[in-house]
């Protein structure tokens, strides 16, 4: 008796090739603070617009995909209502496919105040289509490092604070 090897097929990791958007209701941000293993503080940050662009491999064979997330109310100190603070964007330089596609690893740039500040996002690929693409991520930030650069405070009292952590969920479609 023989042993047989039938090949897999593999599921596309990405949508097709387009500009995907996110739907305001499907999507949840969510900023925490901590101290050492301690969260300190844990808010909603609204997400105002995202959108995933995946080039065409035919036509242009370099080019990467690209994310892009703007956040209001994440720079809310002073106690500001979120329609009246500037947008905090996101914008992604590279976009790697971990895990045979299951992760995502994005480098960026988190523009806050007028800095651009590095970041590194970690996505799981919950559910992919032809059409969407459903991920849910975390950003994690040195907050006296982004204090220090950008003046960034998560809220009006002063709290405690070590690093940042951004979670994003999001379905493009």
């Amino acid at each position: 008796m023989t042993t047989v090897t039938l090949p897999t097929a593999t599921a596309p990791v990405l949508p097709l090739p387009g500009r995907y958007a996110v739907a305001p209701d499907r999507s949840l941000v969510e900023l925490t603070t901590w101290y050492g293993p301690l969260p300190t503080l844990r808010r909603r940050v609204t997400l105002t617009d995202a959108s995933l662009t995946v080039p065409d491999a035919l036509t242009d064979p370099g080019e990467l995909p690209a994310l892009r997330f703007e956040f209001a109310g994440l720079d809310q100190a002073d106690g500001t209502p979120a329609t009246h603070v500037a947008l905090t964007t996101l914008t992604s330089d590279t976009v790697e496919l971990l895990d045979g596609g299951r992760k995502l690893q994005v480098t960026g740039d988190l523009n806050l105040r007028g800095v651009r500040f590095p970041a590194l996002l970690r996505f799981r690929v919950v559910e992919r289509a032809d059409d969407r693409l459903l991920v849910v991520g975390t950003a994690r930030l040195p907050y006296r490092l982004l204090r220090r650069a950008t003046g960034f405070r998560p809220g009006r009292l002063p709290r405690p604070a070590t690093r940042l952590r951004l979670l994003v969920a999001a379905e493009f479609a």
